[in-house]
């Protein structure tokens, strides 16, 4: 980290201002853009670095694109490369949905615009059905009997989540950081390990979320909440914002939630920045603002404590443990939220089709990207809509 830069602050700026603006795709993809673009072409980054950076991504909550982006940012410019390019990847996406918003608040009551996003609505739920399976392989296991045994506490935790979360209809923080902490003592328990410690920190995070606040307050404490609780893919924040902000607060219909994701998917850079739309909704630009700096600062915070220590923390078997515990758990709320939303949203036989094709065409057609998939959804949303009437 210590080797002068073969680039400025301002060039390493410009890329990620144009990554946001034009990287659609999802964080695998964006990922793959910064691999390619900056340690095989450019040659800014190392491959270690490079390694380093994904590594801690995976391991820390916040969205992976992001947060690599900003450990990136970090390497040679330390927190001041951290915050300019954290701010430069989110910038253009925040834009685009702010002004989705606005279209979205102007004509959400137009017939046309309900057709689109009948067909989108049923499209964001094969994509995130997908997500949701190709997430669980990844960070579980595959669905078979060796994973199974092999893993069984990671899957008890898959599928407890996915009950929980489908039957309570609401995200359970508390159930994540139990699930965490009991495969970090089984698996690896720290040196300080005792039932005293445990015992008392649970009860202090029982009622650590309770609050009473104004709008913009409950916004702000609530968002960076769920940002503190993504791990990899930006689509795990899905659970907890549709428990919260359609259950919970009811700050938005079943449907505007939908849309929302849709937005997220139709605009480049990081999925998660549908919290700036979701804000844009419930409290105008100001709830947008304040949505999308809560969900992101837990991101930054993490990355910028954590880059300079990062070597000895990544050995670090309790820290491991903790991690694989949570991202089980998390990745089965998932699951249970898809499985939630899709009950309310595939109402016809029309939409329960585009979700299947959908999910076929992610499958077998390569190289198709999700807004491509959200266009034609769309089209045929007004054409299936302009046939019934």
């Amino acid at each position: 980290m210590n080797e002068k830069p073969k680039y400025t602050l301002r060039e390493l700026t410009l890329y990620f201002l144009k990554l946001g603006t034009i990287g659609f795709g999802g964080p695998v993809a964006l990922v793959g853009y910064m691999h390619k673009d900056l340690v095989e072409n450019r040659k800014w980054i190392s491959e270690d670095e490079y390694r380093e950076g994904l590594a801690l991504a995976q391991l820390a909550p916040g969205p992976l694109a992001a947060q690599l982006g900003i450990y990136l940012g970090f390497v040679h410019y330390r927190f001041l490369g951290a915050s300019l390019i954290g701010f430069a990847f989110i910038l253009p996406s925040f834009i685009m949905v702010i002004l989705l918003g606005i279209v979205y608040k102007l004509y959400g009551g137009l017939s046309w615009i309900q057709a689109v996003f009948y067909g989108v609505g049923a499209a964001v739920i094969g994509i995130i059905a997908l997500s949701s399976y190709k997430l669980t392989i990844k960070s579980i296991g595959k669905f078979n009997l060796e994973s199974f045994k092999s893993k069984w506490i990671l899957w008890m935790f898959f599928i407890c989540a996915i009950m929980i979360t489908y039957i309570t209809e609401q995200e359970q923080v508390l159930l994540f950081v139990a699930a965490g902490l009991l495969y970090m003592i089984i698996k690896a328990p720290p040196k300080w390990w005792n039932s005293k410690t445990v015992n008392s920190s649970l009860f202090l995070l029982a009622g650590f979320w309770k609050y009473e606040s104004t709008t913009l307050t409950k916004i702000a404490l609530f968002f960076a909440k769920a940002g503190t609780f993504v791990f990899g893919s930006g689509l795990a924040i899905v659970p907890f914002l549709h428990s919260g902000v359609v259950v919970e607060n009811q700050w938005l219909t079943e449907q505007q939630f939908l849309d929302s994701v849709a937005v997220a998917m139709i605009t480049p850079g990081p999925v998660v920045i549908t919290v700036g739309f979701i804000g844009y909704l419930i409290n105008g630009f100001l709830g947008a603002l304040v949505a999308a700096l809560a969900t992101f600062l837990p991101c930054y915070l993490f990355t910028i404590l954590m880059a300079p220590y990062f070597k000895k923390i990544a050995q670090n078997k309790p820290v491991k443990a903790f991690v694989d515990g949570i991202t089980a758990a998390v990745i089965g709320a998932l699951v249970g939220s898809v499985i939630v939303i899709a009950k309310r949203s595939i109402i016809d036989i029309p939409t329960a089709f585009i979700a299947i094709v959908t999910i076929l065409a992610l499958l077998y057609i390569k190289k198709i990207q999700e807004p491509y998939i959200i266009l034609v959804a769309a089209f045929v949303g007004i054409i299936i809509k302009m046939a019934i009437r």
